[in-house]
């Protein structure tokens, strides 16, 4: 009893002692997570002594003093306290439609394109649905509702799963048919032999994620180098797994250009803090910039890994978004294996998922991770907690398969696939450049160019007087910002500081997703809050400042 209140007594302290330090620290820039400091005895004295004086008068036992730190410690932006009353503000709307400035929640908050209404692509979904209710197959009517492409590759899946039982566990890594083809549309992706044994299924990239971080973090002193701003997931699945988070920032002046430079420069600090960088995390194109990298910054990107024995974690999953004519997408396996590297050169994970791309199949929950440069004995670990999980879903597994093997020319669906295909990307590059200008038209904020993914970072370069009010309320000024935007217009945006930024600098991340006619409208109650927050909070000019009164120069 006496060991448990001890334990317990060190994690709600050192808990209580993270939370002072976060309140204090006035850097939006996510701090590298540090070993937890062992309490004073006299705090511990007095927590036992807490402890056990209202364990017997019914204390719950479970309460956020004794729940697992590093749960309290991370944060995911992305559906964070915003969103949170955004969702409010909707059942608002719905109770009382004329009680708000504005008639719907407008959702820019996160990557999920069917809930913003992009429709399915239709033959992944003709195919899901046959293999979900095969019995549809011997019925003669199915052939004048389905191309005839859809039910061969229907047939062609069932007889690669045993039993033809979509409704059963699989192999651990996924069923091994489906991991041959994704492995077959890989290599013919890169132009690079690839094998289903190297494929994990998963439910989405999030897992894969867990699951490296898991094999690769031994203790705070192992650090896994990811860049700023950075996908939330990636902090808070280091810090859920007890690692490290050791920065890296992007340089927004480029373009949010990735320097080799500055990762050198990071890891050298990291290593003189007693710190092992493990790995480098590279998102591309890039969450929540938009960057897709150039060839050859990739090619020095790998040489540092080489270099420095880091394994290469390559977050993968908008290679189909771009939108950029001068650049287009290459996989760092493609890119290591054209520069003579092998698996005994160069540990390498990639990340893909059916969230993304033109498909934007969030709620089916497929992706993979291919795993490559790992020893046999490593592997069988990596399957060993893929196997806690038992499989991912089945239906996630099929989709993926479809999207590394979509309909090729010849096929009965090729044409209307093309179609559909073009012109999700195409739209999504109209909007993304609508976007763009509409943003950098405006006073106090500048914006590059989304070249990928489906996001634009904007920079706000707040008046002092703004940075003021959002410091008196007790917020990071661009939450401050995107608060006030959301109860004005009902637009939901992710503040800046929940990705990480430059100390000095405030963004906003907003998804290019909603759909294409409802663009105009979103611009233009921007627009209108904007330049009305503009000059709620304009600084006062030097000729209207008080004798002795200095004027500073802005958020920057």
């Amino acid at each position: 009893m006496r060991r448990f209140l001890t334990d317990r007594a060190r994690r709600a302290v050192a808990a209580s002692l993270r939370g002072a330090t976060r309140a204090a620290a006035p850097s939006p820039a996510p701090a590298p997570a540090a070993a937890l400091s062992r309490p004073s005895p006299s705090a511990m004295a007095a927590y036992m002594a807490r402890a056990m004086s209202t364990s017997a008068a019914g204390t719950p036992p479970v309460s956020l003093d004794t729940i697992n730190p590093k749960v309290l410690e991370f944060k995911y932006a992305v559906r964070g306290e915003i969103v949170t009353h955004a969702q409010n503000l909707e059942q608002e709307l719905h109770k009382n439609p004329e009680s708000l400035p504005f008639d719907e929640i407008l959702y820019c908050n996160i990557g999920n394109p069917h809930s913003l209404g992009q429709q399915p692509v239709t033959f992944f979904r003709e195919v899901l649905s046959l293999c979900d209710h095969p019995a549809l197959l011997d019925k003669s009517e199915t052939h004048a509702l389905y191309s005839s492409d859809a039910i061969e590759r229907a047939w062609q899946i069932l007889e690669k799963i045993p039993g033809r039982a979509t409704g059963a566990y699989s192999h651990s890594q996924g069923v091994k048919g489906l991991r041959d083809e994704i492995a077959a549309g890989i290599a013919a992706r890169d132009g690079f032999h690839a094998s289903g044994d190297n494929i994990f299924l998963t439910d989405g990239a999030s897992p894969a994620v867990h699951i490296m971080m898991q094999l690769l973090i031994r203790s705070e002193k192992d650090g896994i180098l990811c860049p700023l701003p950075q996908y939330p997931l990636y902090s808070a699945s280091i810090a859920l797994h007890g690692g490290s988070f050791v920065p890296y920032f992007l340089d927004e002046e480029t373009g949010w250009g990735l320097e080799v430079d500055e990762l050198k420069k990071q890891v050298d600090e990291a290593r003189s803090k007693g710190i092992t960088v493990r790995a480098l995390v590279v998102i591309n194109p890039g969450n929540p910039t938009g960057q897709v990298l150039a060839e050859e910054n990739q090619k020095k990107i790998v040489e540092f890994c080489k270099n420095e024995g880091l394994v290469l974690l390559a977050d993968e999953v908008y290679q189909e978004n771009i939108y950029v004519e001068d650049k287009q997408f290459h996989s760092f396996k493609k890119i290591a294996r054209s520069m003579g590297y092998t698996d005994d050169d160069l540990p390498l994970v990639s990340f893909q998922s059916v969230s993304k791309g033109y498909y934007g199949e969030c709620g089916k929950r497929g992706g993979y991770m291919e795993v490559t440069g790992f020893n046999a004995d490593v592997r069988e670990q990596i399957y060993k907690v893929a196997s806690v999980n038992l499989c991912s879903n089945i239906s996630g597994q099929i989709l993926t398969s479809l999207i590394m093997n979509p309909p090729k020319v010849g096929d009965e669906s090729y044409e209307s696939f093309m179609v559909e295909r073009d012109g999700i990307i195409s739209s999504l590059a109209r909007r993304a450049k609508a976007l763009e200008e509409a943003f950098n038209s405006l006073e106090g904020i500048t914006c590059n160019k989304a070249e990928g993914a489906m996001y634009l970072f904007p920079r706000l370069h707040l008046p002092q007087k703004a940075i003021g009010a959002a410091q008196a309320a007790g917020a990071a000024p661009d939450a401050y910002y995107a608060l006030r935007l959301l109860q004005a217009t009902g637009i939901v945006v992710v503040p800046g500081s929940g990705f990480g930024q430059a100390p000095g600098t405030y963004h906003f991340r907003c998804t290019i997703l909603p759909q294409e006619d409802k663009i105009p409208a979103i611009i233009s109650r921007f627009k209108e809050f904007h330049e009305k927050f503009m000059d709620e909070f304009r600084d006062v000019s030097r000729d209207e400042a008080p004798t002795g009164t200095t004027i500073e120069s802005g958020g920057d």
